[in-house]
């Protein structure tokens, strides 16, 4: 990872258009070609990012930007679209690398762990005829939580949460992208399944053609007779 503070500007060219104007800023090289420009706030939120697949060139600056003070110019393609990442670099402050190696993933709390064994051993809560591939199914970005197929012969990607949020996602997105991929499970479909759904993901999520689900934890190991219930 390649950490770079310096004074910037920064325009995104292509679908949309969008400009920073010169400040100090941090801008952030993954290995896997990604870019972020990030200022000190909002959050974890970059100002503005160039998703992988991507390809980076650093290059002189033409006369005319020289005269403005900018003495490197970043461009930043992507492989995918006509998009592009223009970053004119005024003054470096720090620059470093770093190698970060495999990063092991994100290990999931109790309750998250056993709604995806849970789920894997009663994945006809989603629906009937549905079957399990695997749980864990590994890819280049991260395990999917569960790989299923339909009643239909489909491939489904399903990603747990014990609360759903956009974060989520965004995360299964990436996943769905990643997995189409693959002619040998596309088409794949997503389903985003929690405890508790926000209406944003939800809002997200049908947007982006992924299927929301509920899930009743307690009814799922048996604690609760959801069945006995009168409400």
């Amino acid at each position: 990872m390649r950490l770079v503070i310096a004074r910037c500007s920064v325009d995104y060219v292509g679908r949309l258009k969008a400009h920073l104007p010169l400040a100090t800023r941090l801008l952030l090289v993954k290995a896997d070609g990604s870019v972020l420009v990030h200022s000190d706030g909002g959050s974890y939120k970059p100002l503005n990012w160039m998703s992988p697949p991507a390809t980076l060139r650093v290059s002189s600056p033409e006369d005319v930007d020289l005269e403005l003070g900018v003495v490197e110019q970043w461009t930043v393609q992507s492989a995918k679209t006509d998009d592009r990442l223009i970053i004119n670099i005024h003054e470096k402050l720090s620059e470093s690398s770093h190698d970060l190696g495999v990063d092991p993933g994100l290990i999931k709390d109790g309750v998250e762990a056993d709604l995806q064994r849970l789920l894997a051993e009663q994945i006809e809560t989603l629906g009937e005829g549905y079957s399990l591939i695997r749980r864990e199914y590994f890819t280049a970005i991260g395990p999917v939580d569960i790989l299923a197929r339909d009643s239909g012969g489909g491939t489904v990607a399903i990603e747990l949460k014990r609360r759903g949020d956009i974060d989520g996602v965004e995360q299964l997105t990436r996943y769905l992208e990643l997995l189409n991929r693959d002619p040998l499970l596309a088409p794949v479909r997503g389903i985003f399944a929690a405890q508790q759904i926000k209406p944003q993901a939800k809002v997200l999520a049908n947007d982006r053609g992924i299927d929301c689900v509920t899930l009743d934890y307690d009814a799922m190991r048996g604690v609760d007779d959801s069945e006995s219930r009168l409400f």
